[in-house]
């Protein structure tokens, strides 16, 4: 275990310089400045990290940007590690954020298996822990989610409804006429896309039991990781196996997928000939759906980390209190954009301005956490559209 931690913290000090560059809220501290040890409340400077697939992707910046909002208006210092899903450095950003002195850590891991290193870094370390786009699956990983349930530093988890994020973005699809339709998962065995996945094949199924003589077919996933090459990739050999191939799904993957596929399917000819629908925001969306490039996508939820944060913040200062059979969750609502006017009413409120304000942020850090878990059920395109109305 010595060995273990001496190793982390070499990463730490190696990793100094390229997380400074991460922003102005991205600093370090010494490993010996965290003293959290036990769960008792923190005093004076908190930095808190963040163990993120990429903090520049589309997905990534945005989430970057908002985080970093907020750790200006609470006064919070903030350390980034970029692991790609990558499971040995999803386990390894824990060890070496741990080391660095943080107090408290967010993450969006891939596989619910890596919370079980993850988990156990924090828990002796005295460190605590929240996911964001995550929650440990209480049915398909029974002992890590009692891992969870009994760790006095997992602090809880900030995800979507996935399943009907799934089922809304085939339905999509299908109602426009589509039956040939291919899948482009990001990592096999990922949490999220799995649940995703349930949710397509939902809707494939009920259409396809209702409508004997109108079958839809979903092919299974192919996997472009989390890079523009590979899903540039994926979408050229699904568009050489089925030329009969009319939509396609880009699961997500942070946005450099699906910039990839667009890519390939325009290459070929074949915008507007084939509907693409995703979850992941692109910054160019609304030009997109006007082309023809994007029939739908699903998003908006950047903000997930941001209640992290705000858990993990409060868990540090011993404001909240962990429930002593489970742990804390938010579920948050999706936002869907279908046509070209709905991303200018997106652009608007949450990505031309944050879709909350220095002023909110500050009060959002002292709220309890029933009073943040009901601004996050609240979030919407209408939602921020009446709080920032004053500002114009």
């Amino acid at each position: 275990m010595k060995a273990k931690k001496i190793i982390a913290l070499a990463l730490a000090l190696a990793m100094l310089f390229t997380l400074a560059a991460c922003g102005k809220s991205a600093t370090t501290e010494s490993p010996a400045a965290s003293g959290n040890t036990s769960a008792a409340a923190s005093t004076g400077d908190i930095t808190i990290g963040v163990s993120i697939w990429s903090s520049t992707d589309v997905l990534g910046s945005q989430c970057k940007k908002m985080l970093d909002a907020a750790a200006d208006a609470m006064g919070v210092k903030l350390m980034y590690v970029d692991q790609g899903h990558v499971s040995e450095k999803v386990t390894a950003s824990v060890e070496t954020l741990c080391a660095a002195g943080c107090k408290g850590i967010i993450i969006c891991n891939s596989a619910d298996s890596e919370m079980t290193s993850c988990i156990n870094t924090c828990d002796e370390a005295g460190v605590y822990l929240a996911q964001f786009f995550r929650i440990i699956s209480k049915d398909n990983s029974p002992d890590i989610y009692k891992q969870a349930v009994a760790s006095k530093y997992y602090i809880g988890a900030v995800h979507e409804d996935e399943v009907t994020n799934g089922y809304t973005l085939a339905n999509i699809l299908i109602n426009k006429g589509d039956r040939m339709i291919c899948l482009e998962g990001w990592t096999v065995g990922d949490a999220t896309f799995l649940a995703r996945y349930e949710g397509y094949k939902k809707a494939v199924d009920e259409w396809n039991a209702a409508h004997a003589d109108d079958k839809v077919t979903l092919t299974e996933p192919q996997y472009a990781q989390t890079s523009s090459e590979g899903g540039a990739q994926v979408a050229q050999a699904y568009m050489n196996s089925y030329p009969n191939m009319d939509a396609l799904i880009v699961a997500g993957g942070g946005g450099d997928p699906l910039v990839g596929s667009i890519g390939a399917i325009k290459n070929a000819g074949k915008t507007g000939k084939i509907d693409v629908v995703s979850t992941d925001f692109l910054p160019d969306l609304g030009d997109q759906l006007k082309s023809g490039g994007m029939t739908a996508e699903s998003g908006g939820h950047f903000c997930d980390p941001l209640y992290a944060l705000m858990m993990v913040y409060n868990a540090v200062k011993g404001n909240y209190t962990k429930p002593a059979d489970s742990f804390l969750e938010i579920k948050f609502p999706y936002l869907y954009v279908s046509s070209a006017e709905d991303y200018d009413a997106y652009a608007k409120y949450f990505v031309d301005d944050l879709p909350y304000n220095a002023e909110e942020l500050k009060a959002m850090s002292g709220s309890s956490f029933e009073e943040l878990s009901k601004q996050a059920a609240s979030l919407s395109i209408e939602d921020v559209k009446t709080r920032h109305a004053s500002a114009g």
